[in-house]
């Protein structure tokens, strides 16, 4: 690409299409210095970190449902309390068990942290797998569960005829579009941290707040009507509508228990975050993620309350939902109760969505933790045009929507994926703090590893409980995928050992002479300006001698080539021709640099000219093989290549402009500016 050179001497070079389409699309580039360190009050990290967390709330109780309704009918409703109790149980176990882990590690990273700091590098990439699964499964899940609220509502508020009808049909279209658009924005540098995105966690507080408050005082003031659960659409009621747990089996409420485990969900958001804290960073996550696991824990417990008080029953397509049909119970038809509708629904909606983002930021970061311990791939640590990890989340968001599009969006299929990954971390997180307090045995040491070890027995029985309960409804992909990503994360692991180690331990024998004479090969497939420029250059360095060669895969092509040579001014400089009649010119190449380096104790130095084409086209029509031939030859001892590049596109740009400006063009006539035979000449490279 040519360059100006300004009044100053200064070099300006015009920017590339796909960089001006970049900076149109993402606006102007950030720089390193405006990568901001935001300390965040406890009331806005509450906000920003426990979306995730508190909008499970819209869900968690609907999906035990799903499995207790179909199971043992009406009867589901008085079995959805005391399970919500049992879910409530693990919820303090678990928030106590990561009071301690924010306290002792305040370095972003939650359970990996915990896990590498505790029991190594290795052991860590199963929190790290886990971890990287929660977070591509919460965006659909959350995105999903979004899009069910808002269509939800419009059900309501216009009834499932027309248009209404269409969207609930292809419901999966408007959540794509959602998540594209969180990819869009992250792309663009959008920031966790600020009262921006606090904001929707305090209007969902608000909303479920008045819907519970409400509801609850509806049934205290004497309404105990129930919502009709004979509606075409929703779920078919079990046997034993009239008899508690009538024809339920234990299996029967292991899953349902698995099912309401997706409420616990984003419970480690905080522990994944405690570095953006003010100081005292662990205090203060500590008291904030308290009042995280109350809201949640009120928030679960009065919707499964409202639940067994309206019998709202799921439907199949999962619209309308539980919530909504609480709402719709609670506020009734007035004009208050169609606001405060629309007030809970988009809320619920705009939070959920909102959790889903809070992936698009914990993913790209625990991705750079992962690969700067060389697990992942390093250009996952690199952070892009907006100072983003765009490689990060450009990944997150193709696995993402291949679960969405599989799933069809369905939010049932989705929690079957949801917990193994979610509990796993939370299994590594409370046995790492185990080994922290057996190792450090400080202050009440004893209690936290109780209270931490029993943390971790219960979740890795809740993994065992969702991989065996879930197997058979997709959970299985997780079961098989989970190893295969941890040996994953250690091959790449070891090849990145394997090749520091060749680069730092070569055997090397400083003793050895290195070869003073310098010889050097151009590779010559055709006679242009490519091939004298890295005549140029070849002279410049002043080796000993400079030879070009050319290896005949045709005659006719060969004596036109020589013709070419000998009307071009090279000075002294012959044109040496290799036969290579089976056309492996790379293996030819090789041999003959290799017989010269041993036989003339040379260094050797091999000039590939490369022309450079327009990105897209160039790959179309040219191939690219410079790359390899050096890496071939690139193996033999005392011998090096370089790849001299030569702009095509630049050289026909100013082409255009001198011919314009009338300038004076001095055209070569004895190269040969035909196609004929160029498919001959791209064999050399």
């Amino acid at each position: 690409m040519a360059g100006t050179i300004s009044p100053s001497g200064e070099v300006e070079l015009p920017e590339s299409l796909g960089y001006r389409v970049k900076k149109r699309l993402l606006g102007k580039p950030l720089v390193t210095e405006q990568l901001g360190h935001e300390k965040l009050s406890n009331s806005v990290a509450l906000g920003v970190m426990a979306s995730d967390c508190i909008s499970s709330t819209a869900y968690g109780s609907e999906q035990m449902l799903v499995i207790l309704i179909p199971a043992i009918g009406l009867a589901a409703f008085s079995a959805l309390i005391p399970l919500t109790f049992v879910i409530l149980g693990v919820l303090v176990l678990l928030t106590l068990s990561y009071r301690e882990v924010v306290m002792v590690y305040t370095r972003a990273g939650g359970s990996y942290v915990v896990a590498r700091e505790n029991f190594g590098p290795r052991v860590a990439q199963i929190a790290a797998v886990a971890l990287l699964i929660d977070y591509i499964v919460t965006v659909a899940v959350q995105a999903a569960a979004g899009t069910d609220a808002l269509v939800s509502l419009a059900q309501y508020l216009w009834g499932n005829g027309g248009f209404i009808s269409l969207v609930s049909d292809h419901k999966i279209y408007l959540t794509v579009a959602v998540v594209l658009l969180l990819m869009y924005g992250n792309l663009r540098g959008i920031r966790e941290a600020g009262r921006a995105f606090a904001l929707p966690a305090y209007l969902f507080f608000a909303a479920m707040g008045l819907l519970i408050v409400v509801g609850i005082g509806r049934f205290l003031f004497g309404d105990h009507t129930h919502l009709d659960v004979h509606q075409p659409g929703m779920m078919t009621l079990g046997p034993g509508e009239h008899g508690f747990f009538y024809g339920a089996a234990l299996l029967t409420m292991l899953r349902a228990f698995a099912n309401g485990g997706s409420s616990l969900t984003g419970l480690e958001a905080i522990s994944n975050g405690v570095s953006a804290f003010r100081n005292p960073q662990g205090p203060n996550a500590r008291k904030t993620m308290v009042i995280m696991s109350t809201i949640l824990g009120t928030g679960v417990l009065g919707v499964s309350i409202l639940a067994y008080i309206t019998h709202a029953v799921p439907f199949n397509a999962g619209i309308p939902t539980v919530v909504s049909q609480e709402a719709s119970w609670a506020f009734g038809n007035s004009w208050f109760g169609n606001a405060a509708l629309v007030f809970v629904q988009l809320s619920t909606a705009l939070i959920l969505y909102t959790g889903a983002n809070t992936s698009f930021s914990g993913f790209p970061f625990l991705a750079s933790f992962v690969a700067e311990d060389s697990f992942l791939p390093r250009q996952l640590t690199r952070r892009g045009h907006r100072l983003a990890f765009s490689s990060g989340i450009i990944v997150l968001t193709v696995i993402s929507l291949v679960l969405l599009i599989v799933t069809d969006g369905n939010l049932t299929q989705l929690v079957s994926l949801y917990a193994i990954g979610v509990f796993t971390g939370f299994t590594m997180a409370g046995a790492g703090m185990v080994k922290h307090h057996l190792d450090s045995r400080q202050g009440k040491w004893k209690l936290k590893v109780a209270i931490n070890g029993a943390a971790a027995v219960c979740a890795a029985l809740v993994v065992g409980i969702f991989a065996v309960t879930k197997f058979t409804e997709g959970a299985w992909v997780v079961v098989v995928i989970f190893p295969i990503g941890v040996w994953s994360l250690i091959k790449v692991n070891k090849r990145y050992r394997e090749e520091a180690e060749a680069l730092a331990m070569a055997p090397v024998d400083a003793t050895k002479p290195i070869p003073r004479r310098q010889v050097m090969y151009i590779l010559v497939d055709r006679v242009d300006l490519a091939v004298l420029k890295a005549i140029r250059y070849a002279r410049s360095m002043r080796p000993a001698e400079i030879r070009a060669v050319h290896f005949m895969t045709d005659d006719r092509d060969a004596e036109r080539l020589r013709l070419q040579w000998s009307n071009v001014e090279v000075g002294d400089l012959s044109l040496e021709i290799v036969e290579c009649p089976d056309r492996r010119i790379t293996r030819a190449l090789v041999e003959l640099i290799a017989r010269t380096a041993k036989r003339e104790k040379s260094q050797i130095t091999l000039l590939i000219p490369e022309r450079n084409y327009s990105p897209v086209l160039g790959r179309l029509l040219h191939r690219r093989t410079p790359d390899q031939i050096a890496r071939a030859v690139g193996k033999l001892p005392n011998v090096v290549t370089t790849i001299v590049p030569f702009d095509v596109v630049s050289a026909h740009d100013e082409l255009e402009d001198a011919t314009a400006s009338g300038a004076k063009v001095e055209r070569l006539d004895h190269l040969d500016h035909t196609i004929e035979g160029s498919d001959h000449a791209d064999e050399q490279h």
